[in-house]
């Protein structure tokens, strides 16, 4: 959600913001703009839709420095309109902000002498509030100290004013923000991939820091304005994950580079020679009593798909909560429990509250996240990775399959650690799970066949997807994924569960994508489909040719996957929903990579 990048230089620095706020297009934005100072002088352009439209601007009037911050806005407070873009400026103050300023409202109402806001913005009041200080006679670095001593909510901050040429502050509360170091100038960003070009030695701030950032020093403080050292870490971003290559979208680049990462995240937890599972950082579950996954859209589906794996594979309880709704029905812990979040950017607030109230609470906690330097990563017990690498379509594919075969490899670790199964069962289990990624791989060829029916699908108004067992929260995921980049409306149920209500929706013609491969409860399934068709639901079959076999002549659409063990299938089977939702949407021509409305890390609740 929404993104900074900031350099503080002695050269040009207008077109290299500008390509910093393109490699942080994909966490989602309505609008962009750059301020800069211009000697002693404040100086922004503001573009509402693209970054196209920035650069349009900047063409027609340029503006230019040696100091700059940037920022991509996911609109909260007030519509994407020009005037509520950012950077905002009071007086003398320029800022970029990421949050929400939640006692804005009273901070507006609280000015001794009146002034004259421009935008319907939480943001403009922090602007407003330092430049109040500095015509008290407080220094910069002062007046946005005590400006930070006012705000409530959560914020990531970057601060420019006109007579400090050299300066940026910044400051920290619950939004991520990194520092980089370069040599002769100094630099911002939201995450390090903003960043990767400029430089790879980055500093990432703690939750309340604030800094000084200048071309030859970085001066940082805690929340309780002590003056710290947080460590330089060597980022591994590079620059080119931010390009699509020879594919279209990056969704489908995404989807494309599934077979590797699978491979991957597979590699780091299972040991192909002894066909065993590694125990990560110390990891143990034996004497864990309950497992608590927690999560938030599709890594939710994730951690439903592998409640499954944990209690069948381990006979470990295990709980999936959706993040946001977690510390809210305050749940009876365990005290012998642990607390696996669940999280693409490790930074998802919600998911990140979660984790925090389960370690107020001492509870043991994990993180299973795809950015290790992230806050989720830094602050739980164990820190798990999914390997998938930099992410940039908003719509999750590589990370969803990530983390589904980081968590398969755990549950066997589970039950291993916990003698639920003997070395033998593992090392067939291991061997089980390290074909995903071949499968994943053939899979892929279903490409053509899924396009087909997409364009049937780009019809609709409507569309069902069911299935059983760890297919059911694959169901869930099919319908998130068109509902994402198509906007056609999709609901995924519990196959089961169509007669206690769902079923009413269905009429002549509705689109209905049946998640079945041959396995225990492939039977009942195709007894609800039959249900459906009968009702006049076009139905596609998702399944192997085992169950394409069994359903001869039921259905008139069947795409036939691979024949893999239904072990893996949650992991092979993804592949054909996001091909469905991938092509449904390019039938449509919505903007697959950058879905209205949505943002890549939801960084605010």
């Amino acid at each position: 959600m929404c993104g900074i990048v900031g350099i503080v230089g002695t050269s040009s620095v207008a077109g290299r913001l500008v390509g910093g706020l393109k490699r942080l297009e994909y966490r989602g934005y309505d609008s962009a703009g750059i301020a800069v100072l211009n000697g002693r002088e404040l100086l922004r352009s503001r573009a509402k839709g693209k970054i196209a439209s920035l650069e349009a601007q900047l063409e027609k009037l340029p503006v230019d420095g040696a100091v700059g911050i940037a920022h991509t806005r996911w609109a909260t407070h007030g519509k994407p309109t020009l005037a509520n873009a950012h950077p905002h400026f009071s007086g003398r103050v320029g800022v970029v902000h990421n949050g929400i300023i939640e006692n804005y409202a009273q901070l507006r109402a609280n000015f001794e002498t009146p002034r004259k806001f421009a935008s319907e913005t939480d943001t403009e009041v922090i602007a407003h509030i330092i430049d109040d200080e500095i015509e008290r006679g407080l220094s910069p670095q002062n007046a946005f100290r005590a400006g930070l001593k006012k705000l409530t909510g959560a914020f990531a901050l970057g601060v420019i004013v006109e007579g400090h040429e050299d300066h940026i502050f910044v400051a920290r509360r619950g939004s991520p923000l990194a520092i980089g170091v370069g040599d002769g100038e100094n630099y911002i960003g939201s995450d390090a991939l903003a960043l990767a070009p400029l430089t790879n030695e980055i500093i990432y701030l703690e939750e309340g820091d604030w800094a000084i950032v200048t071309s030859t020093s970085i001066e940082i403080f805690d929340e309780n304005d002590n003056s710290v050292t947080r460590e330089v870490t060597f980022s591994t971003a590079e620059a080119h994950a931010a390009e699509k290559g020879s594919f279209a979208h990056f969704m489908l680049k995404e989807i494309h580079e599934q077979p590797m990462t699978v491979a991957r995240a597979l590699s780091y937890y299972a040991d192909g020679n002894s066909h065993t599972i590694i125990a990560p950082n110390g990891l143990d579950f034996s004497a864990i009593d309950r497992l608590s996954l927690i999560a938030c859209g599709t890594a939710s589906y994730a951690g439903h798909v592998a409640k499954y794996w944990f209690e069948q594979i381990a006979g470990l309880p295990c709980d999936i909560d959706i993040a946001s709704e977690f510390r809210y029905r305050r749940p009876a812990l365990s005290p012998k429990g642990m607390a696996m979040v669940i999280s693409q950017s490790g930074e998802t607030a919600d998911t990140l509250a979660a984790l925090r109230y389960c370690k107020e609470r001492d509870m043991k906690t994990a993180a299973l996240v795809n950015v290790m330097t992230s806050t989720m990563a830094r602050e739980a017990d164990i820190a798990l990775p999914i390997l998938a690498g930099p992410e940039i379509g908003v719509a999750s594919t590589k990370a969803f399959t990530a983390q589904l075969s980081s968590m398969l490899a755990l549950a066997v670790l589970a039950a291993r650690q916990r003698g639920a199964i003997d070395a033998t069962q593992e090392a067939a289990l291991t061997l089980k799970i390290m074909t995903a990624a071949t499968q994943v791989e053939n899979a892929l060829l279903l490409d053509a066949q899924i396009r087909d029916f997409a364009t049937d699908l780009s019809t609709a108004r409507s569309a069902f997807f069911l299935g059983r067992g760890p297919h059911f929260p694959l169901a869930l995921e099919g319908a998130l994924k068109l509902k994402e980049i198509s906007y056609i409306h999709a609901e995924g149920y519990a196959a089961g569960e169509l007669k206690h209500g769902p079923i009413a929706l269905i009429e002549n013609g509705t689109p209905v994508i049946v998640i079945a491969p041959f396995d225990e409860l492939f039977q009942k399934t195709i007894s609800n489909m039959q249900e459906v068709l009968s009702r006049g639901a076009k139905v596609l079959l998702i399944t192997d040719s085992k169950g394409a076999k069994f359903a001869q002549g039921m259905t008139s659409d069947v795409l036939i996957g691979p024949d893999c063990d239904p072990l893996i299938a949650p992991i092979v089977y993804s592949v054909a929903v996001q091909l469905l939702s991938y092509h449904t949407a390019l039938a449509l021509g919505t903007d697959v990579d950058q879905p209205r409305n949505l943002a890549k890390s939801v960084t605010v609740e």
